[in-house]
Order: structure tokens, then C-alpha cells, then sequence
């Protein structure tokens, strides 16, 4: 038996005050594909979420023009001083904290150039903490903590597009002159959002109404990966489809770089793994080092004449690395 949970003060005001009437939103319609779903086998309900979770796909896709504006946007202002982060509230805010956390063991890039900042913060990502999303003024002290500023770019997710803390800080963001993008789930007629390109992920009603950690979760996850990812590999940190600013941090890591090398420079495993530590495991340090017979002091002075990108810096020594599948 679940014991019911008491009100507490926060919630009687909520539920005393007159609250919006969000229906009209496509996240929050009901999936007529799911209405008898309790009903369902347990082999049908499975084969249903199966069917549905091409849409997030489908809603990707239909959004590719403003995903490739958004990479070309923010790589520019990364490529000076500005930085990426990711607002938002619950799930949406926790995929941001998601994508922010990849970057720097797959690309070595700062911590602090791609950054998810989540209502609630920190004690937000395990325990849900909903009620802080209500608050405009929240987002724009948690961007001023950060010191947010004009150089900056940031994407604030709100699969539903009402959410105040998102559309506070981008908002607060669009007047400072940085870059906004806002990503939701729903037309922009039904939420429109403060920003420099639009991003509408609309993957229709959920099958469990309402809860868009599913298909909407889905689709912005698609999303934010393609976004870091092509950001990071305009910005040089990609060679082909090999990771070369990969840091190798752990067991897994130094595998992988050690097979980036045996790949791109033909080396057997030792000689590899000899080169990775002469490089102190700086992957792209020592495929300059290794194709250009550079020591490592050397092979740092290549990389920064040519803004560390790996290919420029090869190019201008009429040199180019095989890719092999």
C-alpha cells in the first residue's frame, strides 16, 4: 500500500491560486494510439512505444535547417570567447546537465565552455523538484552566477514552451545580446519563446499524456547530441569520425586513443601506447607528433599556429592522415 502524500503549504498556495489551463499544448493532448493502454498486453504496449519513438526521429529531421543554423551560430562565438550553456527545469534541464557533463571526456574541452545549469541545481537531477520552474527571476540569478554575458550562447529546453524559468532566462539573455536558441516540443504559436532561432521538436502527444520524458525526452536528446557534437566538430576537435581530443582519463579512453593511433598512423598497439605517453595522452599531440616526426613542444607549437585544428595544422605541412572503417 502507497501512502498518499501529505499537502504541504507550497502546494495548498498552488492549488489554491488560479493556475493556466495548458491543455491546448500538443505535449499535453491525449495519444487516441494509447487509450485503452492500462488494457494493453504486455506484448502490445511494448510494440506500441516501439511505434511511436520513430516520430522523435521524424521530428528531428523536420528541424534540420535550424539545428545547422544553431552549430554554425554557437561555433562562431566559441571559436572567441563565448561559452554554451544549456536552462532548463526537470527532464528538459536535466538532458542539458546530461550533454554539458559528455563534453569534456569526449572532446577535453573545458568544463566551463559547455555548461547545463538546472532549476533547482545540483540536488535537482536526482530528486525531482518541479515547483522552481515557476520562477523567471531564478534562471536570470542562476546566469549571473555563472556570469553570463553577450559572448555567450544559450539553449533553454522546455518541452512544453511555458516554462517560466526557461523563457526568464532567455529572455534575459536575448536582451544582453548573446546568442538564444529555444528548444520545445510544441508550435511556436501555442508557446512562443524569446530567441534567435526556434527549435520545434514535434513529436505529438505522448502515449503516457503528458509525461515528455518520452518521446519529447527522446527527440531532445537526439537534438542536443548533434548540436554538441557538430559545434565541437567545427571546432577542429574531430579528425574523419575519430575523437582526437578524446582525453584518455580511464581504461576504457586509453584504448581508444591507443586504437586512434594503430588506425591513422599505422602503428602496432605498443608503439601506439609508447607514442600516447611521450604525448601525455594528448591524442591529438600525438598524431601531430607521430605524422609530422615532431617532439611534443614542437607538435603543441603546429597545433596552436592553426587554432589546435589537427587537419589545418597537417594541411600546411602537406600532410593528411588515412581514415580506415
Amino acid at each position: 500500500m502507497t501512502d498518499t502524500p501529505a499537502i504541504g503549504s507550497e502546494s495548498s498556495s498552488l492549488l489554491a491560486s488560479p493556475s493556466e489551463d495548458r491543455g491546448f499544448l500538443l505535449t499535453e493532448q491525449a495519444n487516441p494510439a494509447s487509450d485503452q493502454l492500462d488494457q494493453l498486453s504486455t506484448d502490445a504496449l511494448v510494440d506500441l512505444f516501439i511505434d511511436e519513438d520513430r516520430r522523435p526521429q521524424e521530428a528531428v529531421f523536420a528541424v534540420r535547417k535550424a539545428l545547422s543554423q544553431a552549430v554554425d551560430a554557437i561555433a562562431e562565438r566559441l571559436q572567441g570567447t563565448g561559452r554554451l550553456f544549456y536552462l532548463g527545469a526537470g527532464t528538459s534541464g536535466r538532458l542539458g546537465v546530461l550533454d554539458a557533463a559528455e563534453c569534456p571526456p569526449t572532446f577535453c574541452s573545458p568544463p566551463e565552455l559547455v555548461q547545463g545549469i538546472l532549476a533547482g541545481g545540483a540536488p535537482a537531477l536526482l530528486r525531482s523538484s518541479e515547483g522552481l520552474e515557476d520562477l523567471e527571476s531564478a534562471a536570470v540569478a542562476d546566469l549571473q552566477e555563472r556570469g553570463f554575458c553577450s559572448d555567450d550562447c544559450l539553449v533553454g529546453i522546455a518541452a512544453g514552451g511555458t516554462t517560466p524559468y526557461v523563457r526568464g532566462g532567455l529572455r534575459y539573455a536575448k536582451e544582453l545580446g548573446a546568442l538564444t536558441i529555444a528548444m520545445a516540443c510544441v508550435p511556436s504559436e501555442q508557446a512562443p519563446l524569446p530567441c534567435n532561432i526556434d527549435v520545434r521538436l514535434l513529436t505529438g502527444p505522448e502515449l503516457l499524456t503528458g509525461s515528455t520524458r518520452l518521446k519529447a525526452g527522446t527527440a531532445t536528446k537526439m537534438a542536443l547530441n548533434i548540436l554538441s557534437t557538430g559545434v565541437m566538430v567545427r571546432l577542429g576537435k574531430v579528425y574523419g569520425n575519430r575523437m582526437v581530443d578524446v582525453a584518455a582519463s580511464n581504461s576504457k579512453l586509453v584504448d581508444r586513443s591507443v586504437r586512434i593511433l594503430r588506425d591513422l598512423l599505422g602503428l602496432k598497439r605498443e608503439a601506439a601506447l609508447s607514442l600516447l605517453e611521450r604525448a601525455q595522452g594528448s591524442v591529438k599531440r600525438a598524431l601531430c607528433m607521430g605524422s609530422c616526426d615532431l617532439k611534443a613542444d614542437a607538435a603543441d607549437a603546429l597545433l596552436e599556429a592553426h587554432g589546435a585544428d589537427l587537419r589545418a595544422a597537417l594541411t600546411s605541412q602537406g600532410l593528411s592522415l588515412p581514415i580506415q572503417g
